[in-house]
């Protein structure tokens, strides 16, 4: 069914190119010297982008499929990531959004569609088995994933995250994203993400141990200095990070230097900017609107370092937090969360197992999962912390609770 549709839509897009002769060919050669090389800023006519639209950006079971025009490439790679991963609706969502914006450099320089056609696949997908013993000495078995997507730039860097939610759907989904994120540091990092679904909130500190080491005995054999840097996420903080160094020092000679990875020695540098990111993109987002962040009332989900540190800053920006959550429930203060009951949220939650809704005993104002739903909070912003939890349900309600703007702050 997919191969047939994937057909249809591509049907006029195959054509057989045939060579230059001739005068023809002269002149096209005199033109290519004008616009050496194209780029993203070359001409559309350019004989560089007509070789590129000649060739077959993808074969599909023996069958060449070409396009004229940047929607055409971004339906192919679409429809081909799609044909791949139709299990992996997350990163299949990400990928489809992402090629979707590239869609004007498709039609000023078509190679960069053959650049995008590689980042398709990740360059290594590692799935083990994590087995430890529990308190009362039985076996417990998990599954641990490391999804190395891109080391173009240099070593693959990215998050580590625990929890029930964890899946190889969106390790996958992050890698990809973690690429372009890291790319846009400047560091010279790649892009990976990897993890768990271990719970640590249900496990006491020493199972934490115990699966840390065994996590890290499997993982070891796949990072390092000059491969791979994991660090913080999800569920995965200093604690859960200083854990797996140990074991690592234990398995391996090849120690990084400090301030890189996962392998930095237990130093945890500016954890806020996670969270400070999406807010300053959002100021600027307004700014140029001829808006500003002071006085908004905003929605904030999650309650982990970068739910914290995004209310955080919306209090320096004079913008108005409203609401922090977690798997329990949510609170919401209705005055807003100023820094002196950020500072409590953050103590109560950096007690292993603590559940927000502790929150509501130091807090004569607040209220907890009142309204029932989240998205019922009347608003003008969302920040959202957590994959996957905008639904089209939830973005209705937003909308007619006055809400005119999503910042993905995950």
């Amino acid at each position: 069914m997919m191969l047939s549709t994937l057909r249809r839509s591509t049907a006029p897009l195959r054509r057989s190119a045939a060579p230059l002769r001739g005068d023809r060919a002269e002149a096209l050669s005199s033109l290519a010297s004008m616009t050496p090389g194209g780029g993203v800023h070359g001409s559309q006519t350019s004989v560089n982008a007509r070789r590129w639209r000649q060739k077959p950006l993808l074969r599909v079971y023996g069958e060449e499929l070409y396009f004229k025009t940047g929607s055409d490439a971004v339906k192919l790679l679409s429809n081909e990531a799609e044909r791949r991963d139709k299990d992996k609706p997350l990163y299949l969502d990400q990928f489809t959004n992402f090629m979707r914006h590239l869609q004007p450099v498709f039609d000023r320089s078509p190679k960069y569609a053959w650049l995008a056609k590689i980042l398709l696949e990740p360059e290594r997908t590692v799935s083990f088995k994590v087995t430890y013993i529990d308190d009362w000495g039985n076996a417990r078995t998990n599954r641990g994933w490391r999804v190395q997507h891109s080391s173009s730039l240099g070593p693959f860097g990215g998050p580590m995250h625990f929890g029930r939610h964890v899946t190889e759907d969106l390790l996958r989904a992050q890698s990809f994203d973690a690429t372009f994120a890291n790319a846009l540091t400047g560091r010279r990092l790649g892009g990976a993400a990897g993890g768990a679904n271990f719970e640590p909130a249900l496990a006491s500190e020493a199972e934490i141990q115990r699966f840390c080491q065994s996590f890290m005995t499997e993982l070891q054999k796949y990072v390092g200095p000059g491969l791979d840097l994991p660090s913080m996420g999800v569920n995965c903080g200093s604690t859960e990070i200083g854990y797996m160094y140990g074991q690592y020092k234990r398995t391996t000679h090849s120690l990084s230097k400090h301030g890189f990875g996962m392998l930095w020695g237990g130093s945890v540098p500016h954890p806020e900017v996670h969270g400070y990111g999406p807010v300053s993109f959002a100021k600027s987002f307004l700014e140029a609107r001829g808006d500003s962040l002071r006085g908004k009332r905003c929605l904030v989900t999650g309650s982990g370092k970068v739910a914290l540190a995004v209310a955080d800053k919306l209090v320096a920006e004079g913008a108005i937090p409203l609401t922090l959550s977690d798997t329990s429930g949510f609170i919401y203060e209705e005055g807003g969360l100023p820094s002196a009951k950020l500072a409590q949220i953050s103590t109560i939650k950096a007690e292993r197992g603590a559940r927000i809704g502790r929150y509501i005993v130091a807090s004569t104002t607040a209220k907890y999962n009142d309204p029932e739903d989240i998205f019922d909070v009347p608003c003008e912003m969302v920040f959202a912390t957590n994959s996957g939890e905008i639904t089209a349900e939830a973005a209705e309600k937003l909308a007619n609770n006055g809400g005119s703007t999503i910042v993905d702050a995950g």
